[in-house]
């Protein structure tokens, strides 16, 4: 059976590129018709978007690998092999896509928000792109590069315009049944509600469904029952917290007729005291205390909600207060959203890629870093004297040598480029 995940874990690998080709022109009454190897395509890129068509990590949890598509190789008659297709992977908005060691890489809060998650390898080249005047006949070309690849943590943080906070068995999922098309679980007893739901109200206007001139919508989400202790990780209180943290507004909802004896005004205490120590912005945005259940609390016998002034009692069961509840979540939600800078065009977030040549000492050897310095080494045939040759010029021109003279490389030294090691000879 289907349900809610919101945290996942992806794998993501970049499709590797092709091999270039080692090819002649062979034709009758062509002499010396020369290399005609042609290139190699390059391997499909892997994104992460946002997406309002999904609402849940769930496509992660059973099957977490995502692969682009890998290229294909060369042919002679300079035939070009075929790049490989970019695979674009819809994610939650709201999403927090984290390295392994908890380092934050994207924060995919609106829709189209895009991630470049792993590179794909760059196609190899032909024997045809190696023709110089000195090299007449190259007998070598560039393998594929293999595509990038690595683990990522996916965390959602829900978006919605409005969050119901409070305690366990408090009426929340009853509430936002009546309001919107939401179906929860609801029960008698506390932890009904495990994972969130997402709700649409729509208030006003005119025609079928509300809609129509001066008709408003919103999205609620009813959070899991909240208990004291939430904010330091009690009753999987991070788990639950998190879904707040993007809503413009909030309901503080608190039972009329708790059975714990706890009263209205120590309920509210608690609940904004929570959201504080979890976040002090959130005790900050606009908010509405309501008091659930007033059919089981006769308004002469109820004791107080707060001190707050925007209280507001209600009765899910008899529809007492909702229309004035939801017309004032509009209002607020109406100026939450006025008051939000207009989002830019959505970006599309590349990691950093560090450039140039970098020299490190591990132990008894130089290690050369670099992305253009490894694939150098990683492409070639190094059996080929050739290639060799072309892998060393290479290295020269994108200045490996005085990188690792700048660094205190000696005649003799141990260097490691890759997968290639030799020895370090600044004169050769």
């Amino acid at each position: 059976m289907a349900s809610f995940v919101d945290e996942a874990q992806v794998h993501v690998k970049g499709g590797d590129g092709g091999a270039g080709a080692v090819a002649f022109r062979r034709e009758a009454h062509v002499a010396r018709g020369g290399p005609d190897g042609g290139d190699a395509g390059t391997g499909g890129d892997v994104y992460l978007e946002a997406s309002r068509s999904v609402v849940s990590l769930l496509s992660f949890r059973d099957h977490p690998h995502r692969r682009g598509e890998d290229g294909t190789h060369g042919g002679g008659g300079r035939r070009h092999g075929r790049s490989g297709a970019d695979l674009v992977v819809e994610v939650p908005e709201g999403t927090v896509v984290r390295s392994l060691d908890g380092a934050v890489v994207a924060d995919l809060a609106r829709p189209g928000d895009r991630l470049l998650a792993a590179r794909g390898g760059r196609g190899g080249r032909g024997n045809a792109s190696f023709l110089t005047n000195k090299l007449r006949a190259p007998s070598f070309a560039e393998q594929g590069e293999v595509g990038e690849e690595r683990w990522l943590d996916l965390e959602l943080k829900l978006v919605a315009d409005v969050a119901l906070v409070g305690f366990p068995n408090a009426g929340k999922s009853t509430l936002i049944s009546r309001v919107s098309a939401a179906k929860p679980k609801i029960a008698d007893y506390p932890f009904t509600t495990l994972e969130p739901h997402l709700g649409v109200v729509r208030v006003g206007g005119h025609g079928p469904g509300g809609r129509g001139a001066g008709a408003a919508e919103y999205v609620v989400a009813d959070v899991p029952g909240l208990i004291e202790g939430a904010s330091e990780g009690r009753g999987l209180g991070h788990r639950f917290l998190r879904h707040v943290e993007r809503a413009r507004v909030l309901v503080v909802l608190v039972d009329l007729a708790p059975s714990e004896g706890r009263s209205p005004s120590e309920q509210v205490r608690i609940l904004l005291d929570e959201l504080s120590r979890y976040s002090p912005d959130l005790v900050a945005r606009p908010r509405i205390v309501v008091g659930s259940r007033a059919d089981r609390a006769p308004e002469p016998e109820r004791p107080p909600l707060s001190s707050y002034s925007g209280e507001l009692a209600i009765s899910s069961v008899t529809g007492a207060g909702l229309a004035e509840l939801t017309r004032r979540l509009a209002v607020l939600v109406g100026e939450a959203r006025a008051a939000m800078p207009a989002p830019a065009t959505a970006p599309v977030l590349h990691r950093p890629e560090p450039e140039g040549v970098v020299v490190e000492r591990s132990g008894e050897c130089w290690i050369v870093l670099g992305r253009e310095a490894a694939r150098a080494v990683a492409v070639s045939d190094l059996t080929n004297a050739d290639a060799l040759g072309h892998v060393q010029r290479r290295l020269k021109r994108l200045g490996v040598d005085r990188a690792l003279v700048r660094a205190g490389a000696r005649e003799g030294d141990a260097v490691r480029i890759g997968g290639l090691s030799f020895e370090f000879s600044p004169d050769r």
